[in-house]
């Protein structure tokens, strides 16, 4: 069990009941909390198969998963988590089927069932877990996890896209949003016109967005701006443990 330090200070009561569940369940549990910023490298060097319980919010999970893709492990690391802090900080998290309340979660952990999920990789080394947004909107819009971007101030982006090197919209044609996420073992990409008009889509293996700098939105954190981004689907990359058929219906992707 790894304990982020920002759990600890938003929620300590949660932390408490998450090492209480999990310490007395059969078995061995090793408690880790975390201190400085090679502390995650050093517990990830020596879990040997373990399986990785993150108490912490988003943030924490997101780091976690960054590393093991840049280690070479994501795919083989089976992860679990204990959701800590308050509804905005643990969105993705709750998105990707994971119970919010520290009670259930922690139970999750015990009883739950492993799930594979499709994730984004980019190529500044980056990984995306949820949906992604062009641009970055300047106000959020409550509850949205999809095409979220319909609903925010879009100022006008020329920007070119392409999917596995087909071009969906070029730079002479500006656009009011991009989406792009993981579904199904493929990225799926939507891009709205500026005018009126349908969304133009695609599913690929890869995506490509360039142009003037741009800034986006993924699992929550703005990114940007810069001139040219790459995502590429990883397929069941990665493995989270959810709650089991029958103890609380997973949400989709």
């Amino acid at each position: 069990m790894v304990i982020d330090p920002t759990a600890r200070r938003t929620d300590g009561e949660a932390v408490r009941i998450a090492r209480d569940v999990l310490c007395a369940a059969p078995g061995e549990a090793t408690v880790c909390v975390l201190e400085g910023p090679q502390a995650l490298t050093r517990v990830l060097s020596r879990r040997r198969g373990r399986r990785l319980v993150i108490v912490g919010d988003d943030g924490a999970l997101l780091r976690t998963v960054r590393l093991l893709h840049h280690n070479g492990e994501l795919g083989t690391s089976r992860l679990a988590m204990v959701p800590v802090g308050p509804g905005p900080t643990v969105a993705v998290a709750h998105a990707l089927g994971v119970p919010t309340d520290a009670v259930a979660a922690s139970r999750t952990v015990l009883t739950g069932t492993d799930r594979r999920l499709d994730v984004l990789t980019d190529d500044a080394g980056g990984v995306v877990l949820g949906p992604l947004g062009i641009p970055a909107p300047r106000a959020r819009s409550a509850g949205a996890t999809a095409l979220w971007w319909r609903t925010v101030h879009r100022p006008r982006q020329r920007l070119r896209v392409e999917a596995d090197g087909r071009v969906l919209v070029d730079v002479d044609r500006p656009v009011a949003g991009v989406s792009v996420r993981a579904a199904d073992g493929l990225a799926e990409v939507v891009v709205r016109p500026r005018q009126a008009g349908a969304d133009v889509s695609a599913r690929a293996v890869s995506v490509t967005v360039s142009g003037p700098g741009f800034s986006y939105r993924a699992d929550a954190v703005d990114q940007g701006p810069t001139r040219a981004r790459t995502w590429t689907v990883l397929p069941g990359a990665l493995r989270l443990t959810v709650p089991a058929q029958g103890a609380g219906r997973p949400r989709g992707r």
